[in-house]
């Protein structure tokens, strides 16, 4: 089978950069005119789109090997930098986790190319903008194919300057800039931890493939990336270094998709445009730190699986804070950055509680139902979330406003936004027919097997998503309109560049949502996401537990209830009054517990000034004061012997004369 043309790929978005940003950073006489280069970029991504799902096409119905798992695929890689048996690579990995991630990306990023054609029009930088974009979004779908932990990481740092970029692309504004700085410094100081996990795991298994193998993949062969061929060299590099390794790299996931306590980053990267936030939040960073797990989920699981407690206890304490930061949050794009918080925890926690095998199988589909659910909630949200987000843009649009003070009652101005953010809304509360009802309900069935602690638990995190997304639908939608607001400025429905991305994200959520829903109950093998992307890679059929199944639905049934009752009407009184009962929890959630004034303290008031000063006064008076002593000593002696190089013939033979007669008496002496 050949998958040669997959590194057009990659080639592509990169060409996509060069072309429109290069005449931009140039010479700004020489740059495309805006719908120029927004034309370049859609149609680019358009034709990357088309590859990836001819590619999922193509690997998915091809002929499984004979232990049932999908062939591995390297069509293309080589030799970058060669360190004697160590050696850096780069290249292309087809396996089924990177072949749907680029069904994610593509999807989410075309439809994301297409709505900007419409939110940014008119804005300065507009060629920029698109030329940032395209770099995003190839530097995702390198770290996606990469073939090796060194690449992944090339491609990682790639996506963290791409978001620094982009999130700040309103650079004339103070917020912008401040809030790409922070993005950047709080994802490099978690990267400093990934970086040190890759070279230990280097150093100690002799490769940076995601085996221990230090071999290539054949091509077309169907060898697995994750298989261990030597044994020897792997279990003596057991013991304590490879979970300190993975659990380093962990902290690096956990920076990228924002997990507590590195998660301050995300909120303020809100003050990039809209679009780009559904790019970041849905389809690209934020899943980077779930996608690094997952594909190194074997290695976890052979050789680190108590470590995977880390990954279950930051995942569901993330999950619950991040959501009751959301419940309190007035800006509308804040609360689903929040949202998208408690989410990936979702997926992190998926892939935490994955229980050894059963019978001695380290990869046993049934106790691996984490990491399916994980990876098909990732599929799900990326699409719902994706919706929602540029929904949001729609409506700031509509009203030139973030509050949710200066909405209410757009359903009769905006019926297509109202009907799409009504579905992805939905999606993410988890009620059946709907995408995130079936991811959401095996990770919470994945969950209870674990522990019934921690099932609870992440049930009752899904009942605040429930509730908090309502919270957020009747606030926009419903509520007390602004007619003083919208007495200035009409509401009015998007144009079409900006709905047809709604329309069909919302059809996707839909119909994944319909097909997963039916399969689940009617054990339809072929429409169960297990069937291409599971822990084995064999085919796995996913059977609904009844009884997580009712108590999810009326959960998340009973919360959507509870917000309809507080939050629909014209007035909101049960909230004034939970307001005023409670004004110091709300005002605590609504600051987000202030950890961003807690960060402010220990970096302002114990760092700088017990640990910056000082070591700047060492600096300062001792390493520059013995530098400076050094040169003073050079320059007196200098001044010292000066005048031995006079110009003056009579005292050169003065000191020649002098210095042969002391050495003549020196040598008489001796």
């Amino acid at each position: 089978m050949d998958f040669t043309y997959s590194i057009w790929i990659l080639l592509l978005p990169l060409i996509s950069f060069l072309v429109i940003g290069l005449p931009e950073f140039v010479n700004k006489k020489y740059s495309w005119s805006h719908k120029t280069a927004g034309l370049i970029g859609t149609c680019s991504l358009g034709l990357v789109t088309a590859l990836s799902y001819y590619t999922a096409f193509q690997y998915f119905t091809a002929d499984r090997l004979a232990d049932g798992t999908f062939a591995t695929f390297v069509p293309y890689n080589f030799t970058w930098l060669p360190l004697g048996h160590l050696h850096f690579d780069l290249g292309v990995l087809l396996d089924p986790i990177s072949v749907m991630m680029l069904i994610v990306i593509s999807t989410v990023s075309l439809m994301v190319h297409i709505y900007s054609f419409g939110y940014m029009h008119g804005e300065k930088g507009f060629q920029r903008y698109y030329a940032f974009l395209s770099l995003f979004t190839m530097s995702m779908l390198g770290l996606v194919l990469a073939t090796n932990i060194f690449q992944m990481y090339m491609f990682w740092e790639l996506v963290g300057v791409s978001s620094y970029l982009l999130i700040g692309f309103y650079y004339t504004l103070h917020a912008a800039v401040h809030a790409s700085k922070k993005a950047f410094i709080v994802t490099r100081f978690a990267d400093m931890f990934f970086l040190i996990g890759i070279l230990i795991f280097g150093y100690y298994t002799g490769s940076y493939n995601f085996s221990f193998t230090g071999t290539e993949i054949a091509y077309g062969a169907g060898a697995s990336a994750f298989t261990v061929a030597d044994s020897a060299r792997a279990l003596a590099a057991g013991g304590m270094i490879l979970p300190t390794a993975l659990v380093l790299m962990f902290i690096g996931g956990a920076g990228k998709s924002a997990m507590f306590p590195l998660h301050i980053w995300l909120p303020d990267a809100m003050e990039g445009p809209t679009p780009v936030s559904a790019l970041i939040h849905a389809a690209t960073m934020v899943v980077a730190g779930v996608f690094q797990i997952a594909r190194l989920f074997p290695v976890w699981i052979e050789y680190a699986p108590q470590a995977l407690e880390v990954v279950v206890i930051v995942g569901a304490f993330t999950a619950f804070y991040a959501a009751a930061v959301a419940c309190a949050q007035s800006d509308i794009k804040r609360v689903l950055a929040f949202s998208t918080i408690s989410q990936i925890a979702f997926m992190m926690v998926a892939l935490g509680v994955c229980l050894p095998g059963h019978h001695g199988a380290a990869l046993d589909n049934h106790a691996q139902l984490g990491y399916m659910a994980s990876m098909f909630h990732l599929f799900t949200h990326a699409m719902f979330k994706a919706c929602l987000f540029l929904g949001a843009g729609c409506i700031i649009h509509a009203v030139h406003s973030n509050e949710m003070s200066a909405m209410g009652g757009l359903r009769k101005y905006m019926p297509v936004t109202h009907i799409t953010f009504l579905i992805s809304c939905l999606a993410i509360a988890g009620i059946p027919f709907f995408s995130g009802f079936s991811s959401k309900d095996e990770i919470i069935t994945a969950c209870f097997e674990y522990s019934p602690l921690c099932g609870w638990w992440m049930t009752g995190v899904a009942a605040m998503t429930a509730f908090y997304m309502f919270r957020l639908y009747y606030g926009i939608f419903w509520g007390t309109e602004n007619k003083e607001l919208h007495a200035h400025h009409t509401p009015h429905e998007a144009p079409v560049t900006m709905t047809f991305p709604l329309v069909f994200l919302s059809i996707v959520t839909v119909g994944v949502g319909v097909v997963t829903t039916l399969g689940g109950f009617c054990d339809w093998s072929w429409a169960s996401f297990g069937s291409i992307v599971s822990a084995a890679g064999t085919a796995y059929t996913v059977h609904f537990d009844p009884q997580v199944a009712a108590t999810s639905t009326v959960i998340a049934i009973l919360s959507i209830a509870l917000a309809t009752y507080i939050y629909k009407g014209e007035k909101q009184p049960i909230a004034d009054k939970l307001y005023a009962t409670f004004p110091r929890l709300h005002r605590w959630a609504y600051k987000r517990f202030y950890m961003d004034e807690v960060y402010q303290f220990v970096t302002h008031k114990i760092l700088f000034r017990y640990v910056s000063r000082p070591v700047q006064w060492i600096d300062e008076k001792i390493i520059n004061g013995l530098i400076d002593f050094t040169a003073w000593g050079a320059n007196e002696a200098g001044e010292t012997i000066r005048p031995w190089q006079s110009g003056d013939v009579r005292q050169y033979a003065v000191w020649f004369i002098t210095g042969t007669v002391a050495l003549t008496l020196l040598l008489l002496c001796l």
